[in-house]
């Protein structure tokens, strides 16, 4: 017994793939069958089963290690050298970690009535066995399935579950990603081409491609057709106009594991690919991609600000913090670097709450305009408490999860440029702004509509599918240490890819027709 538990976690992350499209399968084809209350319990306990055996991924990995952990592979498609290969470092042990919680937070807070529950429950299953393979794939073209299939349970939430414009919301969300993930796919071709032009043999694992030395002018491109990609995935505006739409049309589950998980993965593959493996071109185009992202903080900000409709709110609110952790990533610092990953694991829990509560309330009233509510405090005093330490983590509030990421952040970013750092920070202050704006709104004064008096506080399954999220707010707020003891190797990692200087490479472009990064290498020698 003890020899099997130790095959298991030597394969923790197989079994946790394994055991995510088993409950795909189960939930798909017994959930017409069984009913409403029993799927739905048996899905929890699946869902649960696999949260738990992930925290062994937390509990046996080395913080002294950049390298990949909880590593396996195995031969896949041995002509062409493609392996199913996985792994885990500090980068992506906590986006596992955040899709196994979030997955029966979401499937607690399903209406046990919902039609076809067994196929809904199923997609959730199916979406967390791409994330998972998402974030631990060591092999670039096993990176690419995950990346795509994911799509399919997303627009299928979207496109069947939504609301009355949930089918153009759901085809927007598809082609927009699919779209930047058509330029991912040319580059990989043409690094996988150049690696077996160079080495006379097909390679598809991610640390070997990283290492090929790319000319400045190769790097650039391929720099930008994988950025694109996750540009659009994040999203940084101008390439935004999706997100508002999938967010109202999604119902609260999608939504949830949308912003908390699915938006993470462009900030992923920036810190995983486009510094990494073109470090030269990353540093070039460092302080364009900062400008972008802190933008992108300002305007989210500002449009949110603007939002009576609090889904669209929220979303746009996720638009401004995602914007944040690009223009740290960007920053190139330590510090920065550092707070974008933490500022990834936190905007996960906050807004995966605040998605939550706008469902609730959505359920009690049926709207989700501002203008439709006020007074609640008095009504449902468990939910706006909730709401309130929610909405100060969402601000970053000393104490509370999002403030340290978001000092980091800053100190970053403002190491880089004084006016992305303004920029980044103009926009936090309004994000405590429209915050406080809708609580107010949603909470405070007197009950002026009948249907607000008569509404039901949180349920104890409400409570229990919040509680684990509201315990990690102040968790690691108190303690922030949770998280960076084990990103601290990586980030030092990531932050020291770019090997030139960026000023000596804007110099050396002076002759055009002169390769920057061979050139700064001629001279020092």
């Amino acid at each position: 017994m003890i020899e099997l538990i130790n095959i298991l976690y030597a394969n923790l992350i197989v079994v946790l793939l394994a055991s995510a499209f088993f409950s795909f399968a189960f939930t798909a084809a017994f959930g017409r069958r069984a009913g409403g209350a029993k799927i739905k319990k048996a899905a929890l306990s699946f869902a649960l089963a696999i949260f738990i055996a992930s925290l062994g991924l937390y509990a046996g990995f080395d913080p002294a290690l950049h390298s990949m952990q909880f590593a396996k592979s195995f031969s896949w498609i041995p002509s062409l050298n493609i392996n199913f290969s996985v792994g885990v470092d500090g980068l992506s042990l906590f986006m596992v970690l955040l899709a196994t919680l979030l997955t029966p937070v979401v499937i607690l807070s399903v209406n046990e009535n919902t039609p076809d529950i067994g196929y809904y429950l199923s997609l959730y299953f199916l979406l967390e066995f791409t994330m998972i393979g998402t974030f631990c794939a060591m092999d670039i073209i096993l990176f690419y399935l995950f990346w795509e299939l994911m799509l399919v349970p997303m627009y299928l939430i979207i496109g069947a579950w939504g609301g009355k414009n949930r089918i153009g919301a759901a085809l927007r969300f598809f082609l927009f990603t699919a779209f930047g993930s058509v330029f991912m796919l040319w580059a990989i071709l043409w690094i996988t081409s150049y690696f077996q032009n160079i080495n006379g043999a097909a390679c598809f694992d991610i640390r070997q491609l990283g290492s090929i030395e790319y000319n400045f002018r190769s790097q650039c491109v391929l720099f930008w057709m994988f950025s694109l990609a996750f540009m659009v995935k994040v999203p940084l505006f101008p390439f935004h106009t999706w997100l508002p739409h999938a967010h109202v049309e999604a119902p609260t589950g999608g939504s949830v594991m949308l912003a908390a998980v699915l938006l993470k993965m462009g900030t992923y593959g920036f810190l995983r690919f486009s510094i990494p493996m073109f470090p030269d071109a990353a540093a070039y185009f460092a302080s364009a991609m900062t400008l972008l992202g802190a933008f992108g903080v300002l305007y989210g900000s500002l449009m949110s600000y603007a939002q009576t409709d609090l889904k669209k709110l929220i979303a746009y609110s996720s638009i401004a913090h995602l914007g944040a952790v690009t223009a740290g990533i960007f920053s190139l610092s330590a510090a920065g670097i550092s707070g974008s990953i933490i500022q990834m694991v936190n905007h996960g829990i906050s807004t995966g709450a605040l998605f939550l509560l706008t469902g609730m309330i959505y359920e009690r009233r049926h709207t989700k305009e501002l203008g439709e509510f006020g007074g609640l405090a008095a009504v449902m005093p468990a939910y706006s408490t909730a709401f309130a330490i929610v909405a100060f983590s969402s601000i970053g509030l000393p104490g509370l999860n999002g403030f340290i990421g978001e000092f980091l952040i800053l100190a970053g970013v403002f190491s880089k440029s004084w006016l992305s750092g303004a920029l980044t920070a103009s926009g936090v202050v309004i994000g405590a702004v429209y915050m406080l704006s809708a609580y107010e709104k949603i909470f405070l004064g007197s009950v002026a509509k009948k249907e607000n008096s008569e509404l039901a506080d949180m349920t104890g399954a409400e409570k229990a599918g919040l509680a684990p999220l509201i315990i990690l707010i102040f968790a690691i707020g108190i303690y922030p240490a949770f998280i960076s003891s084990r990103i601290d190797a990586t980030v030092k990692n990531i932050a020291a890819a770019p090997r030139h200087d960026i000023r000596q490479i804007r110099a050396s472009r002076v002759n055009l027709n002169e390769d920057p990064v061979n050139a700064i290498c001629q001279k020092k020698n």
